[in-house]
């Protein structure tokens, strides 16, 4: 079966829910899963419903346990690159039927590391693996490197009236 490329990105709310869903069902399925998660380095509701599916689901983060609020710190670039070199790996292998790159494109965004060296990665995967990468703000050439693009839009969302992230709903 041919791997294609997701990019799930925008400004509404649910890309990391979506590319969840989509790792769930492949595990449901046998598919073996690895699950990257640039940016974070907090436990989320979503690692633990994962858990449940070990060994086919793995999940790695390579974040700090804090938002980037205005500039990266180095040890946000020290994470992010890490993680990159792991998945250069990683993607080659055949292992993995899906790989997630949850919040690559905020990695982006931040310059944690670069477009070119994103696509590079991609471009690696095994014949057959699924790549889904998520995050606001893709750029052009990842929105062309990619086979399928959803573009999450925010119509309306609580947040602006002042309620914060909730445990199981937000993360």
């Amino acid at each position: 079966m041919k791997g294609y490329v997701h990019v799930y990105t925008g400004n509404g709310k649910g890309k990391t829910t979506a590319a969840f869903g989509l790792a769930l069902r492949a595990a449901g399925a046998g598919r073996r899963v690895f699950i990257a998660q640039f940016v974070k380095g907090r436990e989320y509701s979503e690692i633990k419903a994962v858990e449940q599916y070990l060994p086919l689901v793995t999940v790695k983060q390579y974040g700090r346990e804090c938002f980037i609020v205005n500039a990266p710190a180095p040890e946000d670039r020290q994470a992010a690159q890490a993680g990159l070199e792991e998945l250069e790996k990683i993607i080659p292998s055949g292992e993995y039927n899906v790989i997630v790159l949850d919040e690559a494109c905020i990695a982006l965004h931040y310059h944690l590391f670069t477009v070119q060296e994103l696509i590079r990665l991609i471009s690696l995967r095994a014949e057959g693996t699924e790549i889904v990468v998520t995050g606001r703000y893709a750029p052009p050439e990842l929105i062309h490197a990619a086979d399928l693009v959803t573009d999450m839009k925010e119509v309306k969302h609580y947040y602006r009236k002042g309620v914060e992230a909730r445990k199981g709903i937000e993360y």
